[in-house]
């Protein structure tokens, strides 16, 4: 059977005043995404525990059916796997963002999307001019997505449980003072950021930006740190072959890490700009392998919308997600003697404040062996009063992949 889970990220949303107070799920016009819920059922899963911070590593990793709470050691290091990079005991992973800072506020996460040939010379440069030890490494991502890498060498890491740090994207056009690094370790993660600062200033990369008008990265932003999980593969666990489409390294990571394949897609950009049809396509090429059960189809470009306050963007962006990727896909699907589609975000990410939150997401589910329920729409208000209902986000995926 092939089982198929579409991650539009960050999708559930407050009802909104701009929206005549619907959400954008019940705004956005979503045929296909409703056709999953009139042929099956409509509830809801909380994805990231209470005592963990909401991110898409909390949320995948719980829908993917894996227990946070047991597994999950921080972002960076999920990151770490997508790249490559091996941590031994003792090594640690943290996330390095380019930012930019402005009178001492988050003014952007992500530097303005700053380009990835740019970025790669700043942290070549980092390594170069700011790291006179052995245990420190930059590797350069995408854009303003980027690594540091701890190396132990035997001996004990500077960071433990107790090392406190703040994803960026929780604290757009707030001051950062009250959110930097603390605890064990923070006095090196602080260091490296203000090494950052003083060498971004008189970077031409960044003057180049200021005189073209638009931002420059004014330092690091240090998080997300963590060492090695330990994950069972996704096939010994529930039976069935995965792959993962993604264009994002976390979701890469996650794949990495229980043995999926991850497939690389022409246009994928982890932004608004991504191509929707050639994901949808890639999907529909990967299922007709006989070698892949499972297929995870995640797009970025809806927690990007909420991470800017762009209401429009995200009603664009799930509305592209419905029409290239659920619709097709859904159509292949039909085709077959068997099968199961689930449509489900990994947390919620409100527009008005800007950033990830707890609380329960929508998902529609539909295929082999699902009873329809009276659902006609897919939304959070018909999720909310569903008795389909998962308080602990991970045991989903043991409701809706059958054993192989």
């Amino acid at each position: 059977m092939k089982t198929v889970l579409v991650i539009p990220d960050g999708v559930a949303d407050e009802p909104q005043p701009s929206l005549g107070n619907q959400t954008p799920l019940q705004s956005a016009v979503l045929p296909h995404m409703d056709e999953v819920a009139r042929l099956g059922v409509v509830g809801r899963t909380d994805n990231v525990p209470a005592s963990m911070p909401s991110g898409s590593d909390v949320g995948t990793m719980s829908l993917f059916g894996y227990d946070t709470l047991k597994f999950h050691t921080g972002r960076a290091p999920i990151e770490a796997a997508a790249q490559g990079i091996e941590l031994e005991p003792g090594d640690w992973a943290i996330r390095c963002n380019l930012v930019t800072i402005g009178n001492g506020r988050m003014q952007s996460f992500t530097a303005g999307q700053f380009p990835s040939a740019a970025a790669e010379q700043l942290i070549e440069s980092l390594q170069r001019d700011t790291c006179g030890s052995e245990h420190w490494k930059y590797h350069a991502g995408v854009s303003y997505r980027n690594l540091l890498i701890y190396r132990a060498r035997g001996g004990a890491a500077p960071f433990d449980e107790q090392t406190q740090t703040t994803p960026p994207h929780d604290i757009t056009d707030l001051h950062i003072d009250d959110h930097l690094p603390s605890g064990p370790g923070s006095e090196d993660l602080l260091s490296l950021m203000e090494d950052s600062r003083r060498l971004f200033a008189k970077s031409d990369a960044n003057a180049r930006r200021i005189d073209a008008g638009e931002l420059p990265t004014t330092q690091t932003w240090l998080w997300g740190q963590g060492s090695r999980p330990e994950l069972e593969p996704f096939r010994e666990r529930y039976g069935a072959r995965g792959g993962v489409i993604t264009a994002v390294d976390l979701l890469r990571g996650m794949g990495r890490l229980i043995d999926w394949d991850v497939i690389e897609v022409d246009g994928a950009t982890g932004y608004l700009d991504t191509d929707y049809k050639a994901k949808g396509l890639a999907a529909i090429k990967a299922l007709g392998r006989d070698d892949l059960d499972f297929l995870v189809v995640h797009v970025e470009a809806t927690d990007e919308a909420s991470h800017e306050g762009d209401t429009d963007a995200k009603l664009q962006a799930v509305q592209q997600i419905d029409e290239h990727i659920v619709g097709p896909v859904h159509a292949w699907l039909k085709q077959q003697r068997q099968y199961r589609l689930l449509i489900c975000p990994d947390h919620p990410t409100y527009l008005r404040t800007k950033t990830h939150s707890h609380g329960y997401c929508p998902f529609a589910a539909c295929g082999s062996g699902i009873e329809p329920d009276s659902s006609t729409v897919y939304d959070e208000i018909t999720a909310a009063a569903s008795e389909l209902s998962f308080p602990a986000g991970h045991e989903l995926m043991g409701w809706f992949q059958p054993q192989a």
